[in-house]
């Protein structure tokens, strides 16, 4: 199977499936001496395991990291580091059944047509659970991009109808709520909205967002490599993820020019922008504003109302899907974005250091 990698530099790969021993990422590229522990991967993990909330799917897993490669004495070696999570909730039998037929919403039928055979046990390797190995790979990513002043804040925007007041943003809600608003107020609506699909035996979905602060500019390149391009790509490569914007995204499209340029002012000595319609991003290049995305996740796919679909000798049938699903997937994968945009911007710093020969000269000394 091709395609369980990402970045240029900083460079990921994840492996595993659901329901197999283990799942984990092995990441290339990463710089010698940045101060590493597994608590700092274990923070980012805790924020995406399930079992925690009414809202998330009943599976218990502790995913309790373990780095095996690349760290020595609390720092990087420069060599590749390598994280394993190990699987011990597996309930394989829960998912025998849909071995002969098609789930609407997955990626069961499309898999059979690319290889002919496929792990139906909790999806394998399209399930949500591969995504541990990015959350990793995310929160070392992440360890390398504040050692340059650049933060990344992800959070739940909307979940169905419910959307955040961000004249109450709070930060600390993000982490609190079972929701990940940063709005209390709008979580406890959003609860009730899917307290009511999950009493209809339905599902929701929801728009992430998330916002880098302290990015230079001068990250990404102008053609293949654009920043925004990478960034759409690798949130749109999270399950579930089917629209990504940047700044105001498909909004731009009904505004006037006049409207939709952000005029250039100079703010301490800088250049600056006056507003951020662009999102932080011009010409596929990091342009110093805050870099803002969002993205648009589809309702959770396994639901327990009765569906029709197709089985393997072709036949129509009607399913009704069993086992431990979660009714919303935004909450957990908020990390999961969080986690990607710092990949990307972590490849992108790193593509970057090569742009100007006076970058080299300070490096090899000339």
């Amino acid at each position: 199977m091709a395609g369980s990698s990402f970045g240029n530099i900083f460079r990921l790969t994840t492996w595993g499936e659901s329901h197999g021993a283990a799942l984990g990422v092995v990441i290339d590229g990463c710089p010698a001496g940045i101060a590493l522990d597994v608590s700092d991967i274990q923070a980012y993990l805790d924020r995406r395991k399930p079992g925690q909330t009414k809202i998330a799917t009943s599976r218990r897993e502790d995913d309790a990291a373990e780095i095996l490669s690349g760290v020595f004495e609390g720092m990087t070696t420069g060599t590749p580091v390598s994280v394993l999570v190990r699987n011990t909730s597996q309930r394989s039998g829960d998912y025998s059944e849909i071995a002969n037929y098609y789930r609407p919403g997955h990626a069961d039928y499309t898999f059979d047509a690319k290889y002919g055979f496929r792990d139906y046990r909790g999806g394998g390797r399209s399930s949500g659970r591969e995504t541990v190995g990015r959350v990793a790979a995310g929160a070392v990513a992440a360890k390398l991009l504040r050692e340059f002043g650049i933060e990344l804040t992800a959070y739940t925007r909307s979940i169905g109808p419910v959307a955040v007041d961000m004249e109450k943003f709070d930060r600390q809600a993000i982490l609190t709520t079972p929701t990940c608003m940063p709005d209390i107020e709008a979580s406890a609506r959003a609860e009730a909205y899917l307290a009511d699909c999950m009493n209809s035996r339905d599902s929701a979905g929801g728009v992430i967002e998330c916002r880098i602060s302290g990015v230079p500019a001068g990250l990404g390149d102008p053609v293949f490599e654009k920043l925004d391009a990478n960034l759409a790509k690798a949130v749109m490569s999270v399950g579930a993820v089917k629209a990504v914007e940047i700044g105001d995204g498909v909004e731009a499209a009904l505004h006037r020019g006049s409207d939709n340029n952000d005029a250039f002012c100079m703010r301490d000595g800088k250049v600056a922008k006056a507003s951020n319609h662009a999102g932080g991003i011009l010409g596929g290049i990091s342009d110093g504003s805050d870099i803002l995305l969002r993205a648009h996740v589809k309702p959770t796919p396994s639901i327990f109302s009765p569906q029709k679909t197709v089985n393997r000798q072709g036949e129509e049938i009607e399913i009704a899907i069993k086992g431990r699903h979660d009714p919303v997937i935004v909450p957990r994968a908020v990390v999961v974005v969080e986690a990607m945009a710092a990949v990307t911007l972590a490849d992108a710093l790193l593509l970057g250091a090569g742009a100007k020969l006076e970058n080299l000269k300070k490096i090899y000394g000339s």
